[in-house]
């Protein structure tokens, strides 16, 4: 499909002082069209392909929109919050990034962001209730409705995000609706792409930024829960290299770190970055439950995610990694004081990063979970 080379990593036949058509040019889709890329893979190019980002505002859709307009693909972006998508128009030349307002209950505005494209991007998910829009209506009920828009249109490319632990038994509310709707979204399109991300970090992620602003963190498992995090630049390079190679349809893929950390090991290494002494206070599940039930609006985390934190990340052994897309994920201790040190305490604002050597020093130590 498009750029199949550059979808693997490989370099690809480059055009010098001449506007002749390459052979690497010519790209044809899974449904038969015939696309042809123009340019030199940079900001004013075009790869002649079209993509809808569903959940473009969002933590990982802003990295893969703005790795797709880069490019020259024309990129789709549906919205509903106007403040939200102004920071989304810069990615892209003139022209490349184009915003479509639509709401998962009007079906039309779905058909009308999907109906030009070839690639569709579902990256739309909630852990949590709202006035208006439950876990199941936008994680099982708005896929399908993006899927079932997307197979309407004869898109041949649909790409579904899911999460870690998705699973219709999961004792996690999130986990479930996120199990079921990948039932349901292969139910309609059976050759969607699965991709399941590891908890994210990265800039204004929910993990490490969450860690480093609050000194007092109330919890239920003495942060014991532990993850495989990603970094969410890798998971937007792989959704990219997913939607432009065809050996990937069909196909369920894990997204997730190569280190499993406890929750309580990733704040330990924040603290000598911040500089700041944390406490954490554990309460008994019961107790946190009731709060969280009664004081909604006092209180986080709510219960599904209080839940959530005595389940450990599953990895599935069937699923595809991010080695089958040449990708080398990140290491989380390689990035800990990019993305924390702004949180540190302002005596120690000016102090310099840690040597490669001190780094290398830390990587010796390896901490034992409690079984």
């Amino acid at each position: 499909m498009l750029r199949n080379s550059l979808a693997k990593g490989r370099f690809i036949q480059v055009r010098f002082q001449s506007s002749q058509i390459l052979k690497s040019d010519i790209n044809i889709t899974r449904t038969g069209d015939v696309k042809i890329a123009v340019g030199h893979n940079g900001r004013s190019s075009r790869t002649g392909y079209t993509a809808t980002v569903f959940g473009a505002p969002g933590f990982v859709g802003r990295y893969l929109t703005s790795k797709l307009a880069k490019n020259g693909t024309i990129t789709v972006v549906p919205y509903r919050d106007d403040l939200k998508r102004r920071f989304l128009k810069v990615p892209g030349d003139l022209g490349v990034v184009n915003f479509v307002e639509f709401d998962v209950r009007n079906l039309e505005s779905i058909k009308e962001a999907v109906k030009y494209s070839d690639i569709v991007y579902n990256l739309i998910g909630v852990d949590y209730d709202t006035r208006n829009f439950k876990m199941a209506d936008v994680n099982i009920e708005a896929a399908k409705r993006i899927a079932q828009a997307t197979k309407d249109a004869g898109v041949p490319r649909f790409i579904h995000v899911s999460s870690h632990n998705a699973n219709p038994k999961s004792d996690s509310i999130f986990f479930a609706t996120k199990g079921l709707g990948e039932q349901a979204v292969r139910e309609i399109y059976p050759d969607v792409t699965i991709v399941r991300p590891a908890p994210l970090y990265g800039r204004e992620d929910r993990l490490l930024s969450i860690l480093a602003d609050v000194k007092l963190v109330w919890t239920v498992n003495n942060n014991l829960e532990t993850i495989y995090p990603a970094h969410a630049l890798d998971v937007a390079t792989a959704l990219e290299r997913i939607g432009f190679d065809d050996s990937t349809v069909g196909q369920t893929f894990e997204l997730f770190g190569n280190e499993r950390y406890s929750i309580r090991e990733i704040r330990n290494m924040i603290e000598p970055v911040t500089k700041k002494d944390y406490i954490n206070v554990n309460l008994p599940k019961g107790l946190a439950l009731g709060l969280a039930k009664y004081l909604p609006n006092f209180i986080w985390p709510n219960t599904d995610q209080i839940e959530k934190q005595f389940i450990n990340q599953e990895i599935d052994p069937t699923a595809k990694t991010f080695a089958d897309l040449q990708i080398i994920p990140d290491r989380l201790e390689d990035l800990v004081f990019r993305y924390t040190h702004d949180r540190r305490n302002y005596l120690h604002a000016q102090d310099l990063p840690p040597t490669e050597k001190e780094i290398q020093e830390k990587r010796k130590y390896v901490t034992v979970l409690d079984a």
